[in-house]
């Protein structure tokens, strides 16, 4: 039998403490832990439990990636401002949006993001306001042509993406589709189906949304890309949901997890491959209405409802097949 320094020209490392960047298939020697460990990659996604938010809500918006992600508004008892941003461990209480909202919708990075719509306790209750985040503050800038909440969002603070949503309680749910370019709103063509509570993400030319509730059922399951022009409907998502979470890098690779079919909320994890959805893992508690943030390789899930209270506070963070992990040996 060949030996690892045969195979790989090199003996197994000891070290005190775990190299700070393996690569994939390197193995070493903790001999702080007194152990083997390698740099293998993952099999199937899974999620993990992150960091608790300071303040448990629903209905947030959130954006960036799991290690730099940022929350803001949402619904406590009544509705919030309050912002916070995640290093990938735990979350720190930063400058609150000017105006306090629920179901407000963004887009773009953990130190620059644009949050829009939303709904308020105060007349007209569904808002058109949009603030934009630049590390430190909130500033208002132009708004949507179309008051709304709960809609599907996408892109970057200069060149954005926000569609569908409901224009009030009771209110039509829109089929709306405006696009930012760091200053001003542009009406687009419609998506096929008006709805709120959807999930989505990607690009201002490569977008997806998915899940949903409208007027004709209260949890219909359509899924629209958006090819930088027009929407088209594809293959609807294997559990029918609202509320759910989205995470994506553009129109053929997302991820949907969690929502609700009332009164049910599920844990559901689904991956999309630009044709096809495909059950995986699923959350460790089942939620809906959550703040989403990240891609389908590497996303993050924090606040929402779940089973045991309406305002949580907890977050989950989902890691991909093939992305590196490291395991440690053993003689079994």
């Amino acid at each position: 039998m060949a030996t690892y320094k045969e195979i790989f020209g090199t003996n197994i490392e000891v070290l005190a403490s775990d190299p700070a960047n393996p690569v994939q298939g390197q193995v070493w020697y903790n001999s702080t832990s007194n152990v083997v460990k390698g740099l293998a990659a993952t099999t199937t996604g899974s999620w993990a439990t992150g960091g608790n938010t300071n303040t448990g809500r629903q209905e947030a918006g959130g954006n960036g990636t799991q290690t730099a992600a940022l929350v803001y508004g949402g619904r406590t008892a009544p509705q919030t401002g309050v912002t916070e941003s995640y290093n990938g461990s735990a979350w720190t209480e930063v400058n609150d949006l000017n105006t306090g909202r629920s179901g407000i919708t963004g887009f773009g990075t953990q130190t620059a993001a644009i949050g829009a719509g939303g709904y308020q306790l105060s007349p007209p209750y569904t808002t058109n306001a949009v603030e934009s985040w630049n590390g430190t503050s909130w500033s208002p800038v132009s708004g949507l042509g179309t008051a709304r909440y709960l809609g599907g969002a996408a892109g970057t603070q200069t060149a954005g993406l926000f569609a569908t949503g409901r224009a009030g309680i009771p209110g039509p749910f829109s089929t709306a589709t405006e696009s930012w370019n760091g200053s001003a709103w542009t009406e687009l063509n419609d998506v096929n189906t008006g709805r709120f509570r959807v999930g989505g993400d990607g690009t201002q030319t490569s977008a997806i949304i998915f899940g949903g509730a409208n007027p004709t059922t209260t949890t219909p399951s359509p899924v629209e890309t958006w090819n930088g022009t027009s929407w088209t409907e594809v293959a609807d998502l294997n559990t029918t949901r609202q509320g759910v979470g989205g995470a994506a890098t553009d129109n053929t690779a997302a991820l949907a997890f969690g929502g609700s079919a009332p009164p049910t909320r599920y844990a559901n994890t689904e991956l999309w491959n630009g044709s096809a959805w495909t059950e995986t893992t699923d959350l460790n508690t089942a939620k809906n209405v959550m703040a989403a943030a990240g891609t389908e390789g590497s996303a993050l899930s924090a606040t929402g409802a779940n089973p045991s209270t309406s305002y949580s506070n907890t977050t989950e963070e989902w890691t991909g097949a093939g992305s590196p992990l490291t395991v440690t040996f053993t003689d079994s």
